[in-house]
């Protein structure tokens, strides 16, 4: 029952979140989850052992997530957490009572360009194990993703061509991770 009361209460917050980023893009509130349609919630229950040489692997290589947004409640015992900001990895420290929202490629891709996801990467610990669970929200397989006309009007066209998620995940998963942002194979 718990785990079925927190997947219910982060849709919802992913919901609300996709919400406030359609107001923010001047769009209608319910634009987004209008053109994701249907969207599956995949949760992910990740646990790090312990790792005496760090430094010669990752718990998670650098990626972005192919999905629309991401919803992670970290350990908040141990950092793991990474972002790629100006070429340099950051620890991302967990926070009690928070969560770390990505946004996904699917958003980039909607907001054409305005909103970015995220180059993120999982480390180890070298004498303690770290666990986080995270929440993915994905559009139905065949949502039409393309940003909305408003934000290709005064002289800024499509950043990416039209394409279904199912299309874009095929493509993500078909490469190795740490490659260039999937996306780039998506631009006009």
């Amino acid at each position: 029952q718990i785990v079925s009361d927190y997947c219910v209460q982060v849709r919802e917050l992913g919901y609300r979140l996709q919400e406030l980023i359609s107001e923010s893009l001047g769009l209608e509130k319910d634009y987004i989850k209008k053109v994701l349609g249907e969207q599956g919630q995949h949760m992910a229950v990740n646990y790090y052992p312990p790792c005496p040489e760090p430094e010669l692997t990752y718990g998670l290589p650098g990626h972005t997530d192919p999905n629309a947004l991401t919803i992670l409640l970290q350990d908040l015992q141990v950092a793991g957490l990474q972002v790629l900001k100006d070429g340099k990895w950051l620890a991302v420290n967990p926070q009690p009572n928070a969560f770390v929202i990505n946004i996904g490629d699917q958003l980039q891709a909607l907001s054409n360009g305005t909103y970015k996801s995220v180059w993120h990467r999982a480390i180890v610990n070298t004498d303690k194990p770290r666990m986080s669970v995270a929440s993915f929200l994905c559009p139905y397989d065949h949502a039409l993703i393309s940003p909305a006309k408003p934000l290709t009007q005064h002289g800024c066209g499509a950043v990416y061509r039209d394409f279904t998620y199912a299309e874009y995940y095929s493509k993500f998963w078909g490469r190795n991770l740490d490659q260039e942002h999937c996306l780039e194979l998506f631009k006009n």
